[in-house]
């Protein structure tokens, strides 16, 4: 299974952007999914995490700006992200998990995109 994250940028701070994850099957409606970032000198954190009946999971650092979401007929995956702050600065990575529960330990995730940077400037 092959995941393709796109969708990153440069944007200033206070705006939105739109990742998406294709998949080259339908894992996105079939697994548990997440989008992880990792800034310079940081460990990989997950951001955002879905289940295959779209409950989500959202870090306090980007809960109630951030929305995860699914398209089950196109197999995609997206993440929502509002009011960016300079600290948001990362490279994106979207995962699939063999589970179709939501996962939020990043060690259950075996399938990865190979990562999309967002440079939020302030």
């Amino acid at each position: 299974v092959q995941l393709q994250a796109s969708g990153g940028g440069l944007v200033q701070a206070g705006g939105s952007l739109r990742l998406s994850c294709a998949s080259s099957r339908r894992t996105s409606s079939n697994n548990g999914m997440g989008w992880f970032r990792q800034a310079p000198g940081k460990e990989r954190e997950l951001v955002a995490a879905i289940g295959w009946s779209s409950n989500t999971h959202y870090s306090d650092a980007v809960k109630g700006r951030f929305t995860i979401s699914r398209d089950v007929t196109k197999g995609t995956v997206y993440l929502q992200m509002n009011e960016l702050k300079s600290e948001d600065t990362a490279v994106y990575y979207c995962a699939a998990a063999r589970s179709s529960f939501l996962v939020t330990d990043r060690s259950l995730y075996v399938n990865w995109g190979q990562g999309t940077l967002v440079t939020v400037s302030s």
